[in-house]
């Protein structure tokens, strides 16, 4: 189901017919994740509960408070309701953009079942959920893709194999990288120390890692080989060899995925006889005092943001490269300012600070400060949407490759009004009352899905309002530089607002969470709010100076420009203009005279 809808989105053609094959492919494939999920939800309530099958009212209303009540039931019941949607869909709809959001919905399939099972363990909660989620998507659109190409492979004639199988190869890599990535970080948190590898868990463990090394070889293999062979006329055996090859080393590292769901894992998943206040509210032990010093030395790293993080340094790299290559100079300051952006966003995703912030206010408010402010700062002028539209490829088989997707993303109406001065400041100020005085709060801070969002939220609401003030990127519109300057500091009047409203605050936000930790160090959790209110009205103050300074600069410069080109204008023309302004006014002169 996913990889044939991934395919359709970024390697296929709606002008061939291995469009709607694929999509035909993606809808079966849905129309059996239903049927098998539903049974899957049916057979676990037996399991779990040990009421054996009937159609009497005791089953039946046992069977629907499992799936409205109980977590695993409510995960099952919400992947089948998901896989239908998507099945339905598959059929109805077949617009490129509209296929983009049928595809989103059919990954949030996958979000149940990365909630379940070892992931939901007590000690490292959140970083497991994370591993798993990453886990079964990239493998899913791996496997999935690969054999969507199988299903689809009479339709691509006419020179259409090769280009697939190089789309397909592109994201195959991408995904080896994940699912390797995150594999390693699920085994490790599972198995805790080397010695627990002679265990049933280490040892099926050992196996996937073994059938995953053969799949990369595979990988290389196809990128070296098979490519140059399927360009050569090659096509049947070459084709056929390595696809069945990797399907059965796919078909090994999936059923050693099924069996080490199914077994006991070394490392205990449950909380102690006596957990304390911290571990009940967090799953995890209360860091110690903190320090200066323990934000520096402090990590918990969160594996979403450490793979987005080193994608998007390599790729803008490599993009730079490209440009090197056929001669294209690309400043060096926006290079460095990219990855001192990204390697910023590292640190406050995965560092002390992400240590600390589900303990203390004024950690969060830190973190928070920096994604919408610090962050977009230095990520604003290294201009990464210029630099993609510049070196990928432009694609002429009617498919829609990256640069395809964001090129739509750009003139989109979407974009426009996001992107609007006036709609991004909004956005960055409101943002700010409506999370922390909603609901919105508990859930970002509660639970790690809406930790997630909240990062997401901070980053674009900040590369929105700063892209508005100094961005390079392309924008359908931009306010004159004096109004900029009036919409910076209007806006971050409201920040400074905001930050002295909780300094001089008497209510504990999230009193239940915040309030009950149980730290024995530190402030307490009213005098760390304030504090976190202080951070608020102080650190927004160092970018505002720095957006400023940026903007009289940009405006200054723009006078320069706008000067230069006036005067290389009248030497080119011989000041005509200037002569017909002078003609112009002698004529008005001499008409007031005679008037006289």
């Amino acid at each position: 189901m996913i990889g044939a809808l991934l395919l359709v989105c970024f390697a296929l053609s709606p002008r061939q017919p291995e469009f709607n094959r694929s999509l035909d492919v993606a809808a079966a494939s849905a129309a059996v994740m239903t049927v098998a999920s539903a049974i899957t939800g049916l057979l676990t309530f037996v399991s779990v509960t040990g009421i054996p099958f009937s159609l009497d009212q005791t089953f039946t209303d046992g069977l629907s408070s499992f799936v409205t009540s109980v977590s695993l039931g409510q995960a099952w019941l919400g992947t089948t309701l998901i896989a239908a949607a998507v099945t339905v869909l598959c059929f109805a709809v077949r617009n490129q953009t509209a296929l983009a959001f049928v595809t989103a919905l059919a990954l949030l399939s996958l979000l149940p079942m990365a909630q379940q099972g070892h992931a939901a363990g007590t000690a490292g909660h959140d970083a497991a959920i994370t591993a798993l989620g990453l886990h079964i998507a990239f493998a899913a659109i791996w496997l999935g893709g690969l054999l969507t190409v199988v299903l689809i492979r009479t339709t691509l004639d006419g020179g259409r194999l090769v280009p697939v199988i190089e789309r397909y190869s592109t994201l195959a890599i991408v995904c080896f990288v994940v699912v390797a990535a995150s594999g390693y970080v699920s085994a490790e948190l599972r198995i805790g120390t080397l010695d627990k590898l002679a265990t049933p868990y280490g040892i099926l463990v050992l196996v996937k890692v073994a059938a995953l090394v053969a799949l990369g070889v595979f990988g290389v293999a196809q990128r070296r080989y098979l490519i140059g062979r399927l360009r050569s006329g090659s096509k049947r055996g070459a084709f056929w060899w390595l696809v069945t090859a990797e399907l059965a080393f796919m078909g090994i590292a999936s059923g050693v995925a099924a069996a080490l769901a199914r077994t006991a894992t070394p490392v205990a998943e449950k909380l102690g006889a006596a957990p304390t206040p911290a571990e009940i509210l967090t799953g995890e032990k209360l860091p110690p005092a903190l320090t200066a010093a323990s934000y520096v030395t402090s990590w918990n790293v969160d594996l979403v943001w450490v793979i987005g993080c080193a994608f998007a340094v390599f790729f803008y790299l490599a993009g730079v490269r490209r440009l090197a290559k056929r001669g294209d100079r690309w400043p060096i300051h926006r290079t460095i300012l990219w990855i001192a952006g990204i390697v910023l966003l590292f640190y406050i995703t995965s560092g002390g600070v992400n240590v600390y912030e589900k303990y203390l206010f004024s950690s969060h408010m830190l973190a928070h400060m920096v994604l919408t402010m610090m962050v977009p700062l230095l990520l604003v002028p290294g201009a990464p949407i210029t630099l993609a539209l510049r070196t990928i490829r432009k694609r002429a088989d009617g498919s829609r490759g990256p640069r395809e997707w964001i090129m739509l993303a750009v003139h989109s109406r979407v974009a426009a009004f996001l992107t609007n001065p006036i709609v991004a400041a909004v956005l960055f100020a409101g943002s700010l009352w409506a999370f922390y005085y909603t609901p919105l709060f508990r859930w970002a801070t509660t639970d790690h899905i809406g930790h997630e969002w909240m990062i997401i939220h901070f980053l674009i609401t900040g590369y929105l309002f700063v892209q508005s003030l100094i961005g390079i990127d392309p924008v359908p519109y931009r306010l004159p530089y004096p109004f900029r300057l009036v919409l910076l500091l209007g806006t971050m009047a409201f920040h400074a607002f905001f930050g002295l409203s909780l300094i001089t605050s008497s209510g504990l936000l999230l009193a239940d969470w915040f309030g009950a930790m149980g730290r024995t160090w530190g402030q307490t959790p009213l005098a760390d709010q304030q504090t976190g209110g202080g951070i608020a009205w102080s650190i927004g103050e160092i970018p505002t100076v720095i957006l400023a300074i940026v903007v009289a600069i940009q405006w200054s410069r723009s006078d320069a420009k706008e000067t230069k080109r006036s005067d290389r204008n009248a030497d080119r023309t011989g000041e005509a203009e200037l002569n017909a302004y002078n003609e112009r006014l002698a004529r008005l002169a001499e008409h007031d005279h005679s008037s006289r």
